[in-house]
């Protein structure tokens, strides 16, 4: 039997809660991918130490074909049959400049909804396209995807719109694709999932906006002063909690606030 009979696929896991995702996923029965703009040493010395299955890959998300296309050979040179299970993780994403939408440069625009919403669509397509073969072929296994959304997703907000907007289409195109997944046999289970206000670089981009331009500046300087952001660890934690429930995918958006 295959040494990692499960195998997990994590988008932005470089930095904040996809590094603290990805260490919390190593372990010696799981092959775990990570696609991020750079690679993780310590991560990698993590993983020989627990004697776990890991590729890092140095992959520019805002380039969402090749990335979509990288999966699909990559996927399609594995042997199903030795795996439980196949897991799919999208968490990179990008906020642009904050600002109004017309103050936000076109390069920056383009890049925040590429990397928000069109790889995380074209790597799940990806993964749906192969992994639906292999149940044609006969393999049975789990297959989730779990798409890492925002509040923000769900509620608007000035000088926000490319990263809102990204979100609510994170949101949206997960509960189309699981109606389309519940009418497989062996179907796929999707949930988009909002994790909290968490203490990472964006919320210190946050912090950062002109208080002019970025009217919710004052309420994104108070939650970190009033201790109320997660930990990008526990909000880790929470987020996989998450992924093991044995209803994972009966609701596709959800909010682990909920």
């Amino acid at each position: 039997m295959n040494q990692h009979p499960h195998l997990c696929i994590l988008t932005g896991a470089s930095r904040g809660m996809g590094q603290a995702m990805a260490r919390r996923l190593l372990s010696a029965d799981r092959l775990l991918l990570c696609i991020s703009r750079g690679t993780d040493e310590d991560l990698a010395r993590q993983a020989r130490t627990v004697g776990a299955g890991l590729v890092q890959w140095q992959q520019d998300l805002a380039d969402p074909l090749t990335a979509a296309s990288r999966l699909a050979d990559w996927l399609a040179g594995l042997d199903a049959t030795t795996l439980a299970s196949a897991t799919l993780i999208n968490n990179a994403g990008m906020i642009p400049r904050i600002g109004p939408l017309d103050d936000c440069p076109p390069g920056e625009l383009s890049a925040a909804l590429r990397v928000g919403l069109e790889t995380p669509m074209q790597l799940t397509a990806a993964f749906l396209r192969v992994s639906t073969g292999w149940v044609h072929g006969g393999w049975t296994g789990v297959r989730k995807v779990l798409n890492i959304s925002s509040g923000l997703g769900r509620r608007p907000m000035a000088a926000q719109a490319p990263y809102c907007a990204a979100k609510a289409g994170l949101d949206h195109f997960t509960r189309c694709s699981a109606l389309d997944e519940a009418r497989r046999p062996h179907g796929a289970r999707l949930v988009s999932l909002a994790p909290g206000v968490i203490d990472t670089g964006m919320q210190v981009q946050l912090r950062a906006g002109d208080p002019a331009a970025f009217p919710d500046l004052p309420r994104f300087v108070g939650l970190q002063r009033e201790g109320q952001l997660s930990s990008p660890d526990e909000a880790a934690r929470l987020v996989l909690a998450w992924l093991d429930r044995p209803d994972f995918g009966e609701q596709p958006v959800a909010d682990v606030r909920d």
